[in-house]
């Protein structure tokens, strides 16, 4: 925020919101001349701001005090790992003015920000998800408000503190970036989402479906539940090893992070035993209805707050399971019963539990995984690992998802990687699937404005022959 903005300054959500998004404008005013290098140097001011060891650390620590959810060390390298990558993907692009000429085609493109971007941020990733969004935001020559949730309100002041640090040594008006002023409330973040030009939904249905529904164009993503599929011809270690590192990391905080595994039947068994040989802990049925109780009190939706991102002994605690074993895990794995509202093990579950389903061949773990992907998830993200082609081709053609992960761990891959072609980002469109207009990874390309102009070029008309010839000889005229 303009960290002076007070709520004493004005005396409604609306006027509050007003204030602030005025300052973005004017902030916005200041830098609209400004050259791609400087522009660049805003992007990397933000970068350093929480890439900068002692600043993530720091971040890292408050967030886990604060929201409860996740680990430090796992936070400190998601917020250096994400920096990193979303800086080495955007530093040096075109985002100011003359981006691309065709001169075969008389085109010419011009890039012009937004305006000022809102952006609602997820107590999950209260810390990371708010640099990311700035980063691509400036990039644009934008300038951003985030609304954070209330359980991020300190990690949210520490970040936009850091970048205005930054900022200052750049010489940019600190007004780039603000954020919604305490006490944060529904009638803040919703008149947010009216107010500005652009509006970016990281988090909650609720928040994301109040998006859709502002009036405000909008980047509002769907939710997760990532399920992976294990064919007979996967290297049941490695594919062990990636499943484990995707559901254990931050304790599962991402919206990336497995959900469920569907295993082919004939590698059923040895698929669990590599799990296990990774720190899984396989439940009996006595004990997944006593996690599932303790998961979901009042069924599913209601997921407790305390088994999201919390580390294992601690599930463990909550579902008072008695064997030793279950205190000692690394995660937990449950045998899937169903798909449904009837089964909420089978949806998103934001902790260290992860489903199995046993599918009789691969035609049934494709038709497993459309069922749990159709009741949470739609159009999200799924993974294959296998050795055989024809099974990656066949899934990429028959899994309507996004992102189609193959032989990767999810929550590493997703958001991209230095391994993959993904961009990096921590805001992952659905598609039309899961109810979004972005079917692809955030970027800052999704916060620009293109001006194209359009020259005169030399006539080409085509001939009717060359339209409907072939539609003519195969149906006549």
């Amino acid at each position: 925020m303009s960290l002076e903005t007070r709520e004493s300054d004005a005396t409604s959500a609306d006027e509050v919101i007003g204030q602030l998004v005025a300052q973005g404008r004017q902030a916005m005013e200041s830098i609209a001349d400004y050259e791609q290098e400087q522009v660049d140097e805003l992007v990397q001011a933000v970068a350093w701001a929480v890439y900068e060891e002692q600043n993530a650390r720091k971040i890292s620590e408050v967030a886990v005090e604060e929201t409860g959810f996740g680990n430090v060390e796992d936070k400190v390298t998601k917020k250096q790992r994400k920096t990193m990558g979303t800086l080495n993907d955007i530093l040096g692009k075109p985002s100011v003015g003359i981006i691309d000429v065709d001169e075969e085609r008389g085109i010419t493109e011009i890039a012009k920000p937004v305006g000022v971007v809102g952006a609602v941020v997820p107590s999950t990733n209260p810390g990371a998800t708010p640099a990311n969004i700035a980063m691509i935001a400036l990039k644009g020559r934008n300038a951003v408000v985030l609304s954070p949730s209330p359980s991020g309100l300190g990690v949210c002041e520490l970040v936009v503190e850091s970048i205005h640090e930054e900022l200052d040594k750049v010489g940019a008006p600190r007004d780039l970036v603000q954020m919604v002023p305490p006490p944060v409330n529904k009638e803040k973040t919703y008149a947010l989402m009216e107010e500005v030009d652009l509006l970016q939904v990281t988090g909650s249905s609720n928040n994301v479906a109040h998006g859709q529904q502002s009036g405000t164009p909008n980047y509002c993503v769907g939710e997760g539940n990532v399920v992976s599929v294990v064919d007979a011809t996967a290297d049941l270690e490695a594919a062990a090893s990636r499943i484990e590192k995707s559901k254990t990391f931050d304790y599962a905080t991402s919206c990336s992070s497995d959900n469920s595994a569907v295993i082919v039947e004939s590698v059923y068994e040895e698929m669990v035993a590599a799990l296990e040989a990774e720190g899984g802990y396989l439940c009996n049925a006595t004990e997944r209805e006593k996690l599932e109780e303790a998961m979901f009190p009042e069924g599913h939706g209601s997921l407790s707050g305390d088994v999201i991102a919390k580390p294992p002994k601690q599930i463990a605690e909550a579902a008072e399971l008695e064997a030793p074993e279950a205190h000692e895990a690394a995660f937990f794995m449950v045998e899937g019963t169903g798909v449904g509202p009837d089964h909420p093990l089978s949806g998103e579950k934001l902790s260290v539990v992860l489903t199995l389903y046993k599918a009789i061949d691969f035609e049934e773990a494709l038709s497993i995984t459309s069922d749990i992907l159709d009741f949470e998830g739609t159009g999200h993200s799924c993974g294959l690992h296998t050795t055989d082609e024809e099974h990656v081709d066949r899934i990429g053609h028959e899994i309507d998802v996004c992102r189609l992960l193959i032989n990767q761990p999810q929550c590493y891959g997703n958001g991209g990687n230095f391994n993959n072609g993904l961009n990096f980002t921590l805001s992952m469109g659905a598609g039309t699937w899961g109810g979004n207009q972005l079917d692809e990874n955030l970027d800052y390309t999704h916060f620009l404005n293109i001006t194209t102009v359009s020259e005169v070029i030399e006539e080409s008309v085509p001939t009717e022959e060359e339209l409907f010839g072939s539609y003519h000889e195969k149906y006549g005229r």
